[in-house]
C-alpha cells in the first residue's frame, strides 16, 4: 500500500531507510500522475512506496528539485540515488530501487 506522508514523515520513513524507498511525487489534478497510481500500488507489493502531493508539500518539491510531475525518486541512505519523470511502465519504475 502506498501511504501518502508529509515532510516530517519523509524525514522518518524516506531519509533514515538503508533500503531502497520510491517517493511519487504527485499532485491530484494531474493525470499522467492518476494514471501512474495504480501502477505504484502495484510496485508498493516488492519495494516501499510514499507519495508527496506537491501542491501540499511545497518545500519538500523545492528541495528535490521536483519541476515536472509525476516524478518518482529513489531514495537510499537518504540520498537520491535515480529519478524518472512522467508517466512510465511498471518495469521501469521497479528499475529505480534496483
Amino acid at each position: 500500500m502506498v501511504k501518502e506522508i508529509n515532510e516530517q514523515e519523509f524525514n522518518d520513513y524516506v531519509l533514515t531507510s538503508t533500503k531502497p524507498v520510491l517517493v511519487d511525487f504527485y499532485a491530484s489534478w494531474c493525470g499522467p500522475c492518476r494514471m501512474l497510481a495504480p501502477i505504484m500500488e502495484e510496485i508498493s507489493n516488492e519495494v516501499d512506496v510514499y507519495k508527496v502531493n506537491v501542491d501540499m508539500e511545497q518545500n519538500l518539491a523545492i528541495k528535490y528539485g521536483v519541476m515536472s510531475i509525476p516524478c518518482v525518486i529513489c531514495f537510499k541512505d537518504g540520498n537520491e540515488i535515480k529519478r524518472s519523470v512522467g508517466l512510465k511502465q511498471k518495469e521501469d519504475i521497479l528499475n529505480l530501487a534496483k
